[in-house]
């Protein structure tokens, strides 16, 4: 497995992946998520048994990519935080931008399993979590799906790092090489996802600066068997 590497605060640090980890409706007001996940129901994906769910994925799908190649034409990302343990020390714990790339068409047998089925591609450049931390829930997610924009809310609907630390930290998980990603925010109406290219951007209104990931959507030749 490659490492990731980052730009934090013009100096670069190099994570080895070791665990990989999905949120699932991971909205602050689960409430809400109780009627996404009827919503979903009636498309034909599987009901979680509780929520928020956290999903194990093989640590190789994390990656700094600048292509996805994908074997059909249902697969789609979302926007979303990454939370990246890169050593023993609290400052050690990173904040940067993410995509989570789905295939569509496996989730309705298994969100677990479609999330095997594409990668996390994560940005390059990175924050340490304690130098944002006092204004967390007004850090903004946007994701533009094939220069379209698609979804566009902030760190406040969903779930805090900390609370995912907290999870992290009893589980025995919260260790150097450990990445977990958000879950998403909703997504507007009437937009198309399946793009051939997507953008994901994790802006700091005070200081405005903005941790960005892109890649192009590539399908893959037909299978021959």
């Amino acid at each position: 497995m490659f490492p990731l590497r980052f730009e934090v605060a013009g100096e670069p640090v190099e994570v080895r992946v070791n665990t990989l980890l999905n949120a699932g409706y991971a909205g602050r007001s689960q409430q809400d998520v109780a009627a996404h996940v009827a919503e979903l129901a009636e498309l034909g994906v599987p009901a979680p048994t509780r929520t928020p769910c956290l999903y194990p994925v093989a640590p190789y799908l994390a990656m700094q990519a600048d292509e996805v190649p994908v074997q059909h034409g249902r697969t789609s990302g979302e926007a979303e935080w990454a939370l990246v343990v890169a050593g023993p020390d609290e400052r050690d714990v990173l904040l940067t931008v993410a995509c989570d790339h789905t295939d569509r068409e496996l989730e309705v047998h298994g969100v677990a399993w479609s999330k095997q089925a594409g990668p996390d591609v994560l940005g390059r450049r990175a924050w340490r979590l304690a130098d944002v931390a006092d204004r967390l829930d007004e850090l903004t997610l946007t994701a533009w799906a094939g220069g379209e924009r698609i979804q566009r809310g902030t760190l406040g609907e969903l779930l805090t790092p900390h609370f995912w630390l907290g999870e992290l930290r009893e589980r025995g998980l919260l260790a150097e090489g450990t990445v977990l990603l958000s879950g998403t925010i909703p997504m507007d109406g009437g937009v198309d996802q399946f793009a051939g290219d997507w953008r994901v951007e994790l802006g700091d209104p005070t200081t405005g600066d903005t941790l960005a990931c892109e890649y192009e959507v590539r399908r893959m030749p037909e299978p021959v068997a």
